[in-house]
């Protein structure tokens, strides 16, 4: 996954609001958001590949989400899988201090990662690039993308940006937001306007590749967003809608939910 907006703290409705779009090579197999065949109360997206995930709920209060850190055309392999933090995490019990805590140890172990964690009381973030840092976040409107929290990119601009606006909006305030009142911030996801030369961040791969992964949605043949998902957190209930794609921006799905909080 590539683009997290959320909102924290900010909203009446909503404590948590999150849109995301995750970037990843076609190819690479992945189940589509549902209940999680170990864990059923665990609901999100799997990597077939190597088992983990990349953004993931659980009715017993719980979110994780992960995205790669860009430094660079090439990385050398981990032994670790990022996306186990997010199904491990979303499984298990622990606090997301313990846990932050303790992948301390283990954090080089994996490819370069942002992550976010909410165990139904604390929001915090970590990274192990350039070396390990943890923070709780603050309340308000955050961005996480391919660099450091809250990076001023286009990218992460125009998604906090639409967040914000449809949190100001009545459509937040419905009982169960519809496809309707959900389509301005898909909408926003899918914007695929490439941002100007000026504005773009450099990463090390190269202005011509920095043009190209510079929208929110990325299009392409082989690699691209593959799904965007919206995750609305409130007292009793999490709402949970994933759109995924194909190559070129395929259409590929929706899986829509509504799931209880058992606290």
């Amino acid at each position: 996954m590539c683009l997290i907006a959320l909102s924290w703290r900010s909203h009446p409705r909503y404590p948590l609001a999150l849109i995301a779009n995750r970037d990843e090579s076609h190819a690479r197999a992945a189940a589509a958001a549902g209940p999680d065949p170990e864990s059923p109360q665990v609901y999100g997206g799997r990597d077939l590949v190597q088992g983990g995930g990349w953004l993931m709920v659980s009715t017993r209060g719980r979110l994780a989400a992960v995205t790669n850190v860009r430094a660079g055309l090439a990385a050398d392999a981990a032994p670790r899988s990022r996306g186990a933090l997010v199904r491990g995490f979303v499984r298990g019990d622990a606090t997301a201090a313990a846990t932050l805590d303790a992948l301390g140890e283990t954090a080089p172990e994996y490819g370069r990662f942002n992550l976010v964690l909410w165990d139904g009381q604390e929001l915090s973030f970590a990274s192990n690039y350039p070396q390990y840092a943890r923070q709780p976040i603050a309340p308000g409107m955050h961005a996480m993308s391919n660099g450091a929290f809250d990076a001023q990119w286009p990218k992460s601009g125009h998604a906090t940006r639409a967040l914000s606006a449809w949190l100001a909006s009545p459509a937040s305030l419905h009982e169960a937001p519809d496809a309707q009142a959900l389509q301005p911030l898909f909408a926003a996801l899918a914007d695929t306007t490439p941002a100007p030369d000026a504005e773009l961040p450099d990463t090390g791969v190269g202005l011509e590749l920095e043009r190209v992964l510079s929208p929110p949605f990325v299009r392409g043949e082989r690699y691209g967003t593959r799904c965007s998902t919206i995750v609305l957190v409130g007292e009793k209930e999490i709402v949970f809608v994933e759109r995924r794609y194909g190559p070129n921006g395929a259409g590929g799905g929706e899986t829509a939910t509504v799931l209880p909080l058992r606290r």
